[in-house]
């Protein structure tokens, strides 16, 4: 997979001249709007993830996923997604999360269904307001790419006011996720690692906010941050960690693209042995992510 590649592909487009589309595209790489798209209508989506730099060692990891939308009434949309990743990571070891060195290219790791209502709409109420639920299912852990089954649960919020004729866009978005995890047996483990292969209950809460502006026609440039933290049931607050960046969205007739760099601009909670970013949280996330999302209306 190569960014750059996507990025020219889009800058290609741009340069045909095609219209704005009119469906429900992405202005932001990790926030929603409360639109969903009309009845009938059709949506594919590619979006590849790059999480890079835990602060030692080397860590690159690649998530992609394919999904499928259609605006099954006019306020209800359906989705289905497979989800997959590739992992570089060497160097780095860490008891419970990174049992050692580990590489592989593009592997399925998951799947997820989805639904998003919505119950006030941006442009006819004068405020969007949405909901979603998703049921997911993992079979392969995003941090060490070991096999670990991990099924959760999200229940979201979607919040969206326009401003300027719909110039100058901002949303706000707010998820609880519930997940049960078990991690599979390893039989090469370091000497002492600690491996626990109790399943684990943990509980998610996100909430972020973005803000967009139409710098011309098809392009939007803004900028986009969450916050995010993580309890278990024996440890209580494990983690969090708060996000920031930009992000840049182009939108022809057909199809659209968004491209997003996000910055690990604080974060706490579990840290390990060495880490010298203290003041980031660097088991499970690192500390930028890149992602690009193309997706094709018919």
């Amino acid at each position: 997979m190569n960014l750059k590649t996507f990025a020219l592909a889009g800058a290609l487009g741009a340069a045909l001249g095609a219209p704005p589309a009119h469906a429900d595209e992405n202005l932001f790489g990790y926030l929603s709007g409360a639109e969903t798209l009309p009845q009938g209508a059709n949506e594919a989506y590619l979006w590849v993830t790059h999480r890079t730099d835990k602060g030692i060692g080397h860590y690159s990891a690649y998530d992609v996923t394919a999904e499928y939308e259609r605006g099954l009434t006019s306020r209800l949309t359906g989705a289905l997604a497979l989800r997959g990743q590739s992992i570089d990571t060497h160097g780095i070891v860490i008891d419970g999360y990174l049992p050692g060195d580990r590489e592989y290219g593009l592997r399925a790791s998951g799947l997820e269904a989805k639904l998003k209502y919505k119950f006030l709409s941006p442009l006819i109420d004068g405020l969007g307001l949405a909901g979603t639920v998703a049921l997911e299912h993992n079979w392969l852990d995003p941090h060490s790419g070991r096999d670990k089954d991990t099924t959760s649960l999200t229940f979201g919020m979607q919040l969206q006011k326009n401003f300027l004729d719909d110039q100058l866009i901002s949303v706000a978005n707010f998820a609880v996720e519930s997940a049960y995890a078990v991690r599979k047996p390893i039989a090469d483990l370091p000497p002492g690692f600690d491996w626990p292969t109790d399943p684990e209950m943990e509980i998610e809460l996100t909430g972020g906010a973005g803000l967009t502006y139409r710098v011309a026609p098809r392009w939007f440039v803004g900028a986009e941050t969450f916050y995010q933290s993580e309890f278990e049931t024996e440890v209580g607050q494990e983690r969090w960690s708060w996000h920031a960046g930009p992000s840049v969205h182009y939108a022809a007739r057909t199809w659209w693209a968004t491209l997003t760099w996000l910055r690990q601009i604080k974060g706490g909670g579990e840290t390990y042995p060495g880490q010298t970013d203290t003041h980031l949280h660097l088991v499970e996330k690192t500390k930028q992510e890149v992602r690009f999302k193309l997706g094709y209306n018919f």
